[in-house]
């Protein structure tokens, strides 16, 4: 006789709480602002093994609130924005077939370094679709990921290509697969997350200045917040649920705050002056393009938005503007001043702040 074994009654894996995570508060502020605001374009975190980089991330994913889909589709349609809807679903809103709704926790897909394009972007049965005269196709990753977070770790090690791919997916808001004339496309918004080693590789300044804002992470080095970090995990890894509920009201309320941001973020104005400087200091400091400008003005915004707030401050734009700038200025091999550090100081000269010498 054999004995059933029962499921246990939680199977989803718990997650160790974003409200939980000490110090590392410029990452923390990326990924938040790009989840007010996905159109700020991802978060590239460079910085030293072990300093928690995939934990904050999966912490982020486990934090958001649950999002409405359309039952049963491949790319997590929304079934109130034509936008983020697949070309089948439209079609049943214009054939006024009812859509059935459900909800799910947002996803987040991790990236493997050895994937493959068909992989991530998916991939057309060119037989089916000859034989059968229908598109027949297998969603990859960008399907799945598409309204939730894609991370990437060690996005210097990617080949080029499929950052290329990456990158437009995330910047357009579709993916387009195209297979012997027959072509595919749906959604794939979502907020891209690389993170990396700089020991092991620079990324490409071209594929570097794609990402909307750019974190650094450095081990910590006073002794007492290190002890602290090490207790917390010592405490989860022995009882993860009732660490997870001494968290819950903090989550709950940072859950709240995030879903207001969203809601407040489109009446939100930066007055034409703080823009005319924004873009002053860019120039000043010979960044490429616009995208510097059009970043640091959707980061401050969606920061006053998070502090609710529907004025953008000098104040928003000093928090953002290290985190959106210090990726885009050109590289000089000779030089020793942290980029960071020269955007701050432009941005101290054009706002008229006082500039405190270490």
């Amino acid at each position: 006789m054999t004995a059933t074994l029962e499921a246990p009654p939680k199977t989803r894996r718990v997650v160790f709480p974003f409200t939980a995570i000490v110090g590392q508060e410029e990452m923390k502020l990326a990924l938040l602002l790009n989840v007010i605001d996905p159109k700020i374009g991802g978060v590239m975190i460079m910085g030293d093994r072990g300093t928690g980089k995939s934990t904050t991330i999966r912490a982020l994913a486990d934090l958001l609130p649950e999002i409405e889909v359309v039952a049963n589709d491949p790319f997590n349609s929304d079934p109130y924005d034509p936008d983020l809807m697949s070309d089948m679903v439209r079609q049943q809103l214009e054939d006024n077939v009812p859509l059935q709704v459900s909800s799910k926790k947002v996803v987040m897909v991790d990236l493997p370094l050895g994937a493959t394009e068909d992989r991530v972007c998916g991939t057309i049965d060119i037989e089916k679709a000859l034989s059968e005269g229908v598109k027949a196709f297998e969603p990859g990753l960008l399907a799945k990921a598409n309204r939730g977070i894609l991370y990437v770790d060690e996005v210097n090690l990617l080949d080029d290509h499929l950052v290329d791919v990456l990158l437009d997916s995330a910047a357009s808001g579709w993916n387009t697969v195209e297979r012997e004339g027959i072509s595919i496309r749906h959604p794939a918004r979502f907020v891209l997350v690389g993170s990396g080693n700089p020991e092991e590789g620079e990324l490409r300044p071209q594929l570097l200045d794609r990402f909307g804002m750019h974190a650094e992470i450095h081990t910590v080095k006073e002794p007492a917040m290190r002890v602290e970090i090490v207790e917390q995990r010592s405490e989860f890894d022995r009882n993860s649920a009732q660490f997870c509920d001494t968290y819950q009201s903090q989550q709950e309320e940072l859950q709240n705050k995030l879903i207001q941001a969203q809601k407040l973020l489109k009446e939100v104005k930066l007055d034409y002056d703080l823009r005319v400087k924004i873009s002053e200091v860019c120039s000043e400091l010979d960044v490429d393009g616009l995208r510097g400008d059009i970043v640091t003005n959707r980061a401050a915004k969606a920061l006053a938005a998070f502090e609710g707030r529907t004025e953008v401050s000098v104040d928003d734009i000093r928090r953002t503007i290290v985190l959106c700038l210090r990726h885009r200025l050109r590289k000089d091999p000779l030089e020793t001043i942290d980029s960071g550090y020269k955007v701050t100081k432009a941005f101290n000269r054009v706002f008229g702040l006082e500039v405190v010498e270490n």
